[in-house]
């Protein structure tokens, strides 16, 4: 018979019950279906930090397995506890099969680390965790309640303003994985943005706005690739790169916002047992990441008990049973690595490395003297190269591997700070025609405002959230730049600190002018001549350069194009596919509902030639689905205005990936007026947007 726990009004009480007292800690709270589970830590409010993006009721078929079904329920992950390591040297114990062993401690383990622990410092007393629990969940309640007025008021679609079908909830392309992830970084600026401004109330304080976004979308809808599968994800490349565990999560890469190992229960027959389906190496275990090819991975588990510093054995359940279990089945499973942040040591960067399969599994002793599981992982051939292109890039970059087609070390002559290489592996040709590397505008073109500034008075660099700094009232009273000097969003103009203002110039508000942060090389193309790309990886947001060269009139422009066409011009004035870059109001409707415009306001058109003068910039090649978008940006010299175009990373790019813009397209009116008809120029971008012209 089951026990009445419920608690009556006072007037309504049957005194003849006799109701069972429990402790609350024994109580479970209950959280709508978007929020899902709870964890340790100082998070954001309103929503938990860990918790499975998996779609319910939905999961595949691998390949080679025949009528089988797919178990709907998800994998439970665990906080880890990060490993303690003993002094005693590492024993190596005779390998052992995995199906055969059993582990010689008899207690289980309620605790795990993962194979990447991409959220550090969690382990807490459990009394501690209570209670950021109980906290948690209270932050939540006020949170669902704004939600549901929200909705009452505007209606649940939530969906319809981002434009993601069902269908492509379950099953994505490269269009809908590029627009989730463009999303999701757009709101995680802008939180960025309110945290640093101190405009937030200490009741939404955020201290990390990469959940907070991924809990946005989640509860929105603005997800893909819902459906939990074996091998390839749709519209997910070889070589992307993540800068966040969340992103991984809300395009279906991999389901776990925290564990190394991500799986799913398939039902095969009468037999039900997990399989793995991705993995995340990123270093904190011993994995061998030294061959490009094999991975040895290790599994997760393997720490001492906080109470009595017990050593404990890796168990054969969860992510270490699924791994088993595939390497008998040999299904495919996703690779992702991980690597240190060279712009930010605490964080990691992520890259989707390709399908492999489990061909050896085998147990030794840890560092801490219990026993770990080891398996090691084939990449499948056939693959475009790209952990191994990162590693070679870094390689590059440290002088420690030679390359064939090296020319140049430093194509800027000292004037950048971090050289640019020059390489051709594709033919003869030893460097592009002469010219002057110049890091800004020769000759920049005054624009009048209306109120004149001279300068800010901030002293030594200007402080978010700051509206006595004039440049900051300037920008709307917004920061134009979060954290690591990435861009917020597009902005008819960005007013930035120049010369005139009192602030340092290291302030952050002098993004543009100090010169290039990623490492690049101009190299030679199969059919666009000259290119640049990246030898780093480069976040959203990240500043590029700017474009350098001599500022014109559209009459030299003419004069120019009568002989040789000067294929290094940029025009303002030129018809640019638009395109939506900033945050949607709708999805952060509790917090901001600022609309910033993305149109360009520009005084008069501005013409720059890079053919005699120029910087890095006159070598990126145009592109109809560009990775590269260009911002106007002001500041003043002299009591002079000037603006200049500065580029910045429309989405996340891999190393080694060419670094691309869209030229535009020149109104009909100045092709036919001109003294020189500008014809249209071939496109060869290659891209399934290729408009097939451009210019």
């Amino acid at each position: 018979m089951m026990e009445d726990n419920t608690v009556h009004a006072s007037d309504s009480v049957d005194k003849s019950k006799i109701i069972e007292a429990k402790p609350l800690r024994s109580l479970a709270p209950v959280v709508p279906k978007c929020i899902q589970s709870f964890s340790s830590g100082n998070y954001p409010y309103g929503f938990p930090p860990f918790y499975s993006l998996e779609k319910p009721h939905e999961n595949p078929i691998p390949k080679g397995a025949q009528e089988t079904h797919v178990n709907a329920t998800a994998t439970e992950e665990d906080t880890p506890v990060d490993a303690k390591v003993t002094k005693e040297s590492p024993v190596a114990a005779k390998a052992t099969p995995i199906r055969f062993y059993k582990s010689s401690h008899d207690e289980e383990v309620n605790t795990q680390a993962d194979g990447d622990v991409g959220l550090e410092g969690l382990n807490g007393d459990l009394d501690d965790k209570r209670k950021r629990c109980a906290k948690n969940v209270q932050n939540c309640k006020e949170f669902l309640k704004r939600n549901k007025k929200n909705r009452e008021t505007q209606g649940d679609d939530s969906s319809s303003s981002v434009g993601i079908s069902p269908l492509l909830k379950d099953d994505g392309d490269r269009e809908t994985v590029t627009h989730v992830l463009m999303t999701f970084d757009s709101i995680r600026r802008r939180l960025c943005q309110l945290e640093e401004s101190k405009e937030l109330s200490s009741v939404l304080a955020i201290k990390r706005a990469d959940l907070r976004a991924s809990n946005a979308l989640t509860c929105k809808g603005v997800r893909t690739n819902m459906r939990r599968r074996v091998g390839e994800v749709p519209g997910i490349e070889v070589g992307d790169v993540f800068f966040f565990r969340m992103e991984m999560c809300l395009v279906g890469l991999h389901g776990q916002s925290m564990g190394g190992i991500d799986y799913t229960n398939i039902k095969d027959e009468a037999q039900e047992e997990p399989v793995a389906l991705s993995v995340v190496s990123s270093g904190v275990y011993d994995d061998d990441t030294e061959d490009n090819n094999i991975l040895i991975y290790s599994g997760q588990g393997e720490n001492f008990n906080k109470k009595d510093k017990h050593v404990t054995d890796q168990k054969l359940q969860r992510g270490n049973l699924a791994l088993d279990k595939s390497s008998q089945r040999h299904n495919e499973i996703r690779v992702i690595r991980g690597l240190r942040d060279a712009m930010n040591r605490s964080a990691k960067i992520y890259m989707y490395d390709g399908l492999y399969k489990i061909q050896d599994s085998w147990i030794e002793r840890g560092k801490s003297g219990g026993g770990v599981f080891k398996y090691k992982l084939v990449r499948l051939p056939g693959q475009p190269s790209a952990f191994a292109a990162w590693r070679l890039a870094q390689k590059w970059m440290a002088g420690s591997s030679s390359r064939n087609g090296f020319i140049l070390a430093d194509l800027s002559t000292g004037a950048e700070s971090i050289p640019v290489s020059l390489v051709n592996d594709v033919d003869g040709e030893k460097g592009p025609a002469f010219f002057t590397y110049f890091q800004s505008l020769k000759k920049p073109k005054s624009f009048g405002i209306v109120q004149p500034s001279l300068g800010c008075h901030c002293n030594k660099a200007c402080v978010p959230g700051d509206l006595n700094c004039s440049c900051i009232q300037r920008n709307g009273g917004d920061f134009p730049y979060a954290a690591n000097s990435i861009l917020v969003g597009r902005k008819p103009l960005i007013h930035e600190c120049g010369p005139m203002c009192q602030c340092f110039p290291n302030c952050k508000n002098r993004v543009s002018q100090t010169g290039i942060k990623q490492h690049m090389e101009v190299f030679k193309t199969k059919n666009r001549g000259w290119g640049l790309r990246t030898l780093d990886p480069i976040r959203a947001g990240s500043f590029i350069c700017e474009y350098a060269g001599e500022v014109i009139d559209r009459a030299k422009l003419c004069r120019n194009t009568e002989g040789d066409r000067d294929e290094y011009v940029f025009d303002t004035s030129r018809i640019y596919e638009p395109f939506k870059w900033n945050y949607e109001p709708s999805l952060l409707e509790d917090i901001s509902s600022k609309v910033s415009s993305e149109d360009y306001t520009i005084p008069s058109p501005l013409i720059i030639s890079a053919k005699n003068v120029g910087n890095v910039a006159r070598f990126m090649n145009h592109s109809c689905s560009p990775n590269v978008f260009w911002q106007p940006i002001l500041y003043a010299e002299n009591n002079q205005s000037f603006i200049h175009i500065v580029f910045f990373a429309l989405r996340h790019i891999p190393p080694m990936a060419e670094l691309t813009y869209d030229y535009g397209i020149v109104p009909d009116g100045h092709a036919k007026g001109s003294s020189a008809p500008r014809g249209r120029n071939k496109c060869f971008c290659g891209s399934a947007k290729c408009r097939g012209f451009f210019g």
